[in-house]
């Protein structure tokens, strides 16, 4: 016959604390794999927006994503810089995307324009003027045709955005899974 006082039972604060733990992990998990399938659902209104041919107004405000992979026409009227950062050409070669900021008219919002690819470290000389492209998140505007005398960049694919949130209810479960096992050790351990 086992002593009543010989059998330890599980200390009551600690087992709260990380049962709590272990279901805020689960939701989570839950949670992600939810938020992957609206993340496929908008992939797919992304797809359906680039096979698209016509045009939007550039966005300027915060419904910007509701534009984006769209065809759209921008008027540069200033350029107020031209730089330069990684990127594809439509050949699939990686080298430099040439980025102007500029605005619409004289006074207008700064817009980012990715007007054309270059292998060159020299940044073009631009002076702006009509660019017609495909709106990325940014947003930017991928110029297409390419400005500058520059060859053309990939176009935004709506493929390439993440859909992590599968990898990501897995990492859950398994912090979940590791937080028991951990609790389940130490309490062996404390029952010796």
């Amino acid at each position: 016959m086992i002593r009543r006082d010989s059998v330890r039972r599980p200390p009551i604060l600690p087992t709260i604390i990380v049962a709590l733990a272990v279901a805020t992990m689960i939701a989570l998990g839950i949670w992600q794999l939810g938020r992957m399938s609206e993340k496929e659902a908008l992939i797919a209104r992304y797809q359906a927006a680039a096979s698209d041919s016509a045009e939007v107004p550039f966005p300027v405000d915060d419904n910007a994503a509701d534009s984006w992979f769209r065809r759209s026409r921008i008027s540069c009227g200033r350029v107020l810089d031209i730089t330069t950062v990684s990127g594809t050409a439509a050949s699939g070669q990686k080298g430099l995307a040439v980025r102007a900021t500029c605005t619409e008219g004289a006074f207008g919002v700064p817009i980012t324009i990715d007007i054309g690819f270059t292998r060159e470290m020299v940044t073009p000389q631009w002076e702006g003027g009509e660019v017609t492209g495909v709106i990325a998140p940014g947003p930017r505007l991928v110029a297409d045709p390419p400005a500058a005398g520059l060859q053309p960049l990939a176009k935004p694919d709506p493929g390439d955005l993440p859909n992590n949130h599968l990898a990501y209810a897995g990492q859950w479960f398994f912090f979940a899974l590791t937080a028991l096992v951990i609790y389940v050790l130490a309490l062996k351990r404390r029952g010796r």
